[in-house]
C-alpha cells in the first residue's frame, strides 16, 4: 500500500461513515483529509487547501468531526469486514511515518470524551494532596 492507497482508502470509509450517519461532507472537507504539509504530490497546493479550508471551518470542530466519523467506521468494519481491520491499521502505520493529517483526525477526541478518567485522575490528585499534607502535619507533630 502507497500512500495514496493509504489516504483513498480511509477517505472512503469515512465518506461512507457519513452517508450511513446522515452527517453532511462537503468536497472541500473531503480534500482536507489529504492535507499534507510541503509534499504537492500527496496533496495539489496544499497552502491554497489549507487556505481555503480555514477560511470556512473551524478546525477543531473538523478534527473532532471527522475522528467521530473516521472511529464509526473502523467500529463498522469491525463487524461487517474484520479482514479490511489490516488494511486499516496499514494506512494509518504508514500515515503516521509523515506529516500527514489524517492520523491527527483519526486520534482527534472532544473535549469530555475521556470525562470519567479525567474524573479519576483529577481526585487521584487531590487525594496525593491530601495525604501530602495529613503526612507534612504529622511530621511537624513529632
Amino acid at each position: 500500500m502507497n500512500t495514496k492507497d493509504a489516504k483513498d482508502f480511509l477517505v472512503q470509509q469515512a465518506t461512507e461513515q457519513a452517508a450511513l450517519d446522515g452527517v453532511s461532507l462537503s468536497d472541500l472537507e473531503r480534500r482536507m483529509m489529504y492535507f499534507v504539509e510541503n509534499d504537492e504530490t500527496s496533496c495539489a497546493d496544499p497552502l491554497a487547501l489549507n487556505g481555503e479550508f480555514e477560511a470556512q471551518y473551524d478546525s477543531a470542530d473538523y478534527e473532532v468531526k471527522m475522528g467521530r466519523l473516521l472511529r464509526q467506521a473502523y467500529k463498522r468494519l469491525k463487524t461487517e469486514s474484520p479482514q479490511r481491520i489490516v488494511e486499516w491499521d496499514d494506512a494509518i502505520r504508514l500515515l503516521s511515518k509523515g506529516d500527514h493529517y489524517l492520523p491527527v483526525l483519526w486520534n482527534a477526541k472532544p473535549a469530555g470524551e475521556n470525562r470519567w478518567r479525567d474524573i479519576i485522575i483529577m481526585v487521584g490528585i487531590g487525594l496525593l494532596i491530601v495525604a501530602g499534607i495529613v503526612i507534612a502535619a504529622i511530621w511537624e507533630a513529632r
